[in-house]
C-alpha cells in the first residue's frame, strides 16, 4: 500500500488555515487588561517585518529590470507600507488605551463644578 504525497502548497494553506483560526481565538480571549503590552508585542514583530520587507526589495535590485525584479520590489515595497500602517494604528490604539487609564482632573470637592470656574475669571478680572 502507497502512501501519496502531499502537494506542498496544500500543506501550506492548511497551516494557514489553522493558524488564522488559533489567531483568532487567541486575540479574542485576551482580557482588556492585557491589550496594550499585546499591541507592543506586535508592534516589534510588525518592526520585523519592515526590515525583512526591505531586505526583500533589495535582494532583487541586482537581478537587472526584468519583471521578476520590479514583481520583487513591488511586493516589498506593499509588505513594508503595510507593516508601517499597522506599526502606527498599534501605537495609536496603544496610546488610547493609556488614555482610558490615567486619572482625570476633578474640581475640587468643596466647590461645586460650575464655581470653581467662575473663581479663576473673577480673579483675572479683578488683576
Amino acid at each position: 500500500m502507497e502512501h501519496a504525497a502531499v502537494d506542498p502548497t496544500i500543506f501550506r494553506l492548511a497551516i494557514f488555515v489553522l493558524a488564522v483560526f488559533v489567531g483568532y481565538y487567541v486575540v479574542w480571549s485576551v482580557t482588556p487588561a492585557l491589550h496594550t503590552p499585546l499591541m507592543a508585542v506586535t508592534n516589534a514583530i510588525s518592526s520585523v517585518i519592515i526590515v525583512g520587507a526591505l531586505l526583500a526589495a533589495a535582494a532583487t535590485a541586482g537581478e537587472g529590470e526584468g519583471a521578476r525584479a520590479w514583481i520583487g520590489k513591488g511586493s516589498g515595497a506593499l509588505a513594508a507600507a503595510l507593516a508601517a500602517v499597522n506599526i502606527f494604528g498599534g501605537f495609536l490604539v496603544t496610546q488610547r488605551m493609556l488614555a482610558m487609564y490615567r486619572k482625570k482632573d476633578r474640581p475640587s470637592a468643596n466647590k461645586p463644578a460650575k464655581e470653581a470656574g467662575t473663581d479663576a475669571v473673577m480673579a483675572d478680572k479683578r488683576a
